[in-house]
């Protein structure tokens, strides 16, 4: 799908009709993912036939060639055996994702610094994106909004040694965050906790959801698990006044993590 169709169905006045079409259009951009995925592994089979090797495939288009065995599984099609690991020999990345967050992590500078820090591991981050987007159905609940309301989005990915493990996004509310640091361009310095406290908001309680699924085809391509799953951790903060503060949704490339859960010490049973 092009940008002009983008803008085409972004513009229909009726609400139900624009909702259609854009229905219509994400399930056709479903059946060619799958299509294009097949006219890719056989185009690289018939590369492969005509004497390249799958190093040069891979040199050609820019990926490893453990990638480029990844892309014929893909397309392959009609083989439900369970998907295989990386084929491409990997650094071992196991990296610890408490659940839930201890607070000394929580108001940390960042969460993922700190934690990489403590498991010895050489830690990368990158801003991806600050700005409003449409609520999906999940950040939606949590933050008390209809799906496809605007929120307030910062998403950044993290890398562990050289190898990508998971992408977070901080979800706001615009009634929370519109016109404030929460919106900035950038990390928010010193953290993102005193922002929060800045704008008079105090921590009551959260919860945190951990789901293992599949990866959207944007996931699967910035953490390179292609045949993997991946594992959401959500985390919702709720002020001492009810009111959904902020959202943190973890995406964590699964085969790249543990998760230990902690316990409540003196309330539980061998």
């Amino acid at each position: 799908m092009d940008a002009r169709t983008l803008h085409d169905i972004a513009a229909i006045a009726d609400p139900v009709e624009r909702a259609r079409a854009a229905s219509a259009a994400m399930a056709s951009l479903q059946g060619q993912s799958v299509e294009l995925s097949r006219i890719r592994r056989g185009a690289i089979i018939e590369a492969q036939e005509g004497g390249m090797r799958q190093e040069e495939i891979a040199k050609s288009l820019g990926v490893t060639p453990g990638r480029i065995s990844q892309m014929k599984k893909a397309g392959a099609g009609g083989d439900h055996k369970a998907p295989s690991g990386p084929v491409e020999p990997r650094p071992r990345v196991l990296v610890e994702r408490a659940l839930p967050t201890p607070p000394t992590v929580r108001g940390s500078k960042s969460l993922y610094l700190t934690e990489a820090d403590r498991q010895g591991l050489t830690p990368e981050r990158k801003m991806l994106f600050v700005g409003q987007e449409p609520a999906s159905e999940h950040v939606a609940a949590a933050l008390r909004v209809e799906p496809g309301d605007m929120v307030i989005a910062r998403r950044k990915m993290f890398w562990a040694n050289g190898v990508p493990v998971r992408i977070a996004t901080s979800f706001f509310r615009v009634d929370v965050g519109e016109g404030t640091r929460l919106d900035g361009e950038g990390f928010v310095l010193p953290t993102l906790q005193a922002a929060i406290e800045d704008l008079g908001h105090r921590f009551g309680h959260a919860t945190e959801t951990l789901t293992a699924r599949p990866p959207t085809p944007y996931e699967a391509d910035l953490l390179d698990v292609a045949g993997e799953w991946v594992v959401q951790v959500l985390r919702v903060s709720v002020s001492t006044e009810d009111v959904p503060i902020h959202a943190l949704e973890t995406i964590c490339a699964a085969s790249r993590h543990t998760f230990p859960i902690g316990q409540v010490a003196g309330s539980d049973q061998f």
